[in-house]
């Protein structure tokens, strides 16, 4: 996207890969959940696929794409299903040849009409963002034996060749249009390492690495997908999950409480050198995760409301209680890069763009000068209720009796939905706060599938949710953020967002030439999300941590974007 790739042509494999890893043995996720579905591609399983059939964790297993992406560079892709990528400096087109190797796991060779069908399945029957792809592009064409080209119109970007070169590709010999829609547990035809070898439906699904796997020798692929069996074990709770990890029944468990990892550590293969702790600390910006206000709710639809409860959430009380002080706050969606608004006021370019929109960013966000609240830890600063409950008094609110309520006497009340008892906690020590202002907050804990049925269809007040954050921000943040992501089910915009400025801000960030023009782009966006007060932002840590068995190995070093488990191992094989 911008400057040049770090690898030369010819190189001999990612530098996140150990081509000399043993192959073979086994390894069990665990993960939280249910699921009824193996096609990830379609809403009424966009949320309950089974984990791994394409997996930004675990790895794309069964479905690949026409590019690779590296995890050790931003915006940088090379070439997988496709031997060859031609494309303009305009980047008015794309055209890929096929690599004559690339086959789907029946023996048949991948073609420009499985290609061509994939974003025909997609557009008519596909979920987001998958469905609107073809918006962007004015024509699909094979021109030769093993090339397809891509031409788009006036509403394409810069970005959008790479993300045509990410989307997965499907069988058109293997896919019936008609039943496309529908959930299924049948074992799908893919080009990837693995194929489907056992499912048990909400309970676990077992991969088998694939003899005849086409790519095993690219370079993207060289020291990738080492394991002969991958199994995703689920589970009701994070201590059924933790539980059977410390008996050895799953081989990794993701470790995100501080309090967990300082004090639940010490069973007795942790003693005995059994279990190892990792920490990985990756050089991408920290995630945002936050409570989300839903701004399709009219109790969340004045910027001022949302202004002064986020104000009202105390990190220092909540750290030094709950989390051991081990957390940093959160203030901006792309905390600890370059691309952060944070400390850096607004450059030449910036200006410029909010010349249209000049009450869009807050004079503190503009000059860089933001921070959150700072309470005094004790769980009742009065200095920051007593300004939360003046801008509430802006909004129109006052109090009646104990109570806060709007000038119709109604109560400026809502519900917070959670999942696990470590949102819980969260959600009520929020709570006590709010309630101390006279708003009426009710807790609901929902299990997994009633809680994703309700983030599909946006039935929900307020919800915790993380935004994860990378060095080359795209055409995801339109799903996020974007105002015709707002009414479409599915979409990742949890806060309901929808401002002609943010869609503007976007539209820079995708078209950016240079790479100063693209940081400053991005930098405006930020300042319009924090000005815009659509998150209570709370914390992140600084640090990947990772418990596994010993048997589990993995290589030196962290890759830019932090840990990648298509590259680790079972040291049993060697």
């Amino acid at each position: 996207m911008h400057g040049s790739p770090a690898l030369d042509a010819g190189f001999p494999h990612l530098p996140l890969a150990d081509p000399d890893a043993p192959k073979g043995g086994s390894i069990t996720y665990g993960v939280i959940g249910t699921f009824d579905s193996l096609n990830p591609f379609v809403l009424k399983s966009m949320r309950t696929t089974a984990r791994g059939v394409v997996d930004p964790q675990f790895g794309n297993l069964v479905f690949e794409s026409l590019l690779f992406r590296s995890r050790d560079e931003p915006f940088t892709m090379y070439a997988h299903l496709a031997e060859s990528i031609r494309m303009p400096d305009d980047r008015s087109w794309i055209e890929f040849t096929l690599d004559p190797r690339a086959k789907w796991s029946d023996g048949v060779r991948v073609t420009p009409e499985d290609v061509i069908f994939t974003y025909e399945v997609f557009t008519e029957h596909g979920r987001p963002p998958y469905n609107t792809r073809t918006k962007k592009i004015a024509a699909i064409e094979k021109t030769g034996e093993r090339t397809v080209k891509f031409s788009f119109n006036s509403e394409s970007d810069r970005e959008f060749p790479l993300i045509v070169g990410l989307t997965p590709i499907i069988a058109k010999h293997a896919t019936d249009p008609a039943t496309f829609p529908d959930s299924t547990l049948k074992p799908p035809v893919g080009t990837g390492p693995y194929l489907v070898d056992r499912v048990e439906p909400g309970l676990r699904i077992r991969y088998r690495r694939n003899p005849a796997y086409w790519g095993k020798d690219l370079p993207v692929t060289l020291g990738l997908g080492n394991f002969d069996t991958i199994t995703v074990e689920y589970f009701g709770s994070a201590q059924s999950q933790f539980e059977a990890f410390k008996k050895g029944l799953i081989d990794i468990y993701f470790e995100s409480e501080p309090a967990k990892w300082q004090r639940d550590y010490d069973f007795p293969a942790v003693v005995e050198g059994k279990v190892v702790k990792d920490a990985f600390e990756p050089g991408t910006p920290s995630n945002m995760y936050g409570f989300a206000f839903n701004t399709r709710r009219p109790v969340f639809a004045d910027r001022t409301v949302r202004q002064a409860l986020a104000m009202v959430f105390d990190f220092n009380t909540v750290n030094k209680n709950l989390f051991f002080g081990a957390y940093s706050r959160t203030a901006s969606f792309w905390q600890g890069s370059r691309l952060s608004a944070l400390g850096v006021a607004a450059d030449a370019r910036e200006k410029k763009f909010f010349e249209k929109w000049p009450d869009a960013v807050a004079p503190e966000v503009m000059d860089g000068s933001y921070r959150p609240p700072e309470s005094d830890g004790s769980g009742q600063d009065r200095k920051i209720l007593r300004a939360a409950f003046d801008l509430l008094g802006k909004a129109g609110y006052r109090r009646n009796g104990a109570a806060l309520v709007r000038p119709d006497g109604k109560p400026l009340a809502f519900e917070i939905l959670t999942r696990d008892d470590s949102e819980e906690r969260l959600a009520l020590a929020y709570s006590r706060a709010l309630q101390s202002l006279g708003i009426e907050v009710a807790i609901r804990s929902v299990d997994h599938a009633q809680y994703q049925r309700r983030l599909q269809d946006y039935d929900y007040d307020m919800i915790l949710a993380t935004y994860s954050a990378s060095l080359s921000p795209g055409i995801e943040q339109t799903a996020r953020w974007g105002a015709a992501s707002r009414a479409i089910p599915g979409t990742f915009n949890y806060a309901g967002a929808a401002d002609p400025a943010i869609d503007a801000a976007i539209s820079v960030m995708l078209n950016a030439v240079g790479e100063e023009e693209f940081v400053s782009s991005v930098r405006a966006l930020d300042r319009l999300l924090i000005s815009g007060h659509y998150v209570v932002p709370l914390f992140h840590l600084k640090q990947q941590w990772v418990a596994r068995w010993n048997h589990i190995g993995h290589p030196p070093g962290t890759p830019l974007y932090g840990y990648y488990l298509p590259a680790w191992w079972d040291e049993r094989a060697r």
